[in-house]
């Protein structure tokens, strides 16, 4: 990337979240504020609720920080992401390798960018887990081993509280979605 393009990337971001701080995300460049319905936050807290012994365990914290994919239009907000305790002590934004697991829960409006769009980002900016929980389909998708092509490992779709969805090292467990 040459310096001019940088330094719009950098004004673009800054811009963004000077004026709309932590409730809009960047997603190919275009704003998207953010406003989350009570049902949507419920899935969040039940997954947030499940791993969290195995977060603290492996020392790490769960929120929903700034995630830069620097060299793209794209500022991210996740629903939430496991982040070593370490890495999230200092940081204000964290580039989506810095985490152990990214969560995004579908609204019917992000529904196809949390699909498509952030599952491709996610992989190229080399986030190692990214679990899609798409309400509107009911069921749970985790992608794994991310490349610059995608994620070469996909578990799911899986209906809500059908077979447990196992999350790989170093969470090493099972994840029941029941009651999402």
């Amino acid at each position: 990337m040459n310096i001019k393009a940088a330094g719009a990337e950098y004004a673009l971001k800054y811009a963004v979240q000077r004026d709309h701080g932590d409730r809009a995300q960047l997603i190919e460049g275009v704003i998207v504020p953010e406003s989350r319905p009570w049902s949507h936050e419920a899935a969040a807290h039940s997954l947030r609720t499940r791993l969290s012994t195995r977060a603290a365990e492996l020392g790490c914290v769960i929120g929903s920080g700034n995630l830069d994919l620097p060299g793209s239009p794209n500022w991210y907000v996740p629903d939430l992401a496991v982040v070593p305790a370490a890495a999230a002590k200092e940081a204000g934004a964290l580039l989506p390798d810095r985490t152990l697991l990214i969560v995004e829960v579908t609204s019917e409006s992000s529904a196809e960018t949390d699909r498509q769009v952030k599952r491709r980002r996610y992989a190229e900016y080399g986030a190692p887990l990214y679990l899609l929980v798409d309400r509107q389909q009911r069921a749970v998708t985790l992608f794994a081993e991310p490349g610059r092509l995608g994620y070469t490992k996909i578990t799911g779709p899986l209906p809500y509280g059908g077979a447990p969805l196992p999350l790989p090292a170093p969470f090493d467990l099972t994840l029941d979605t029941s009651g999402l």
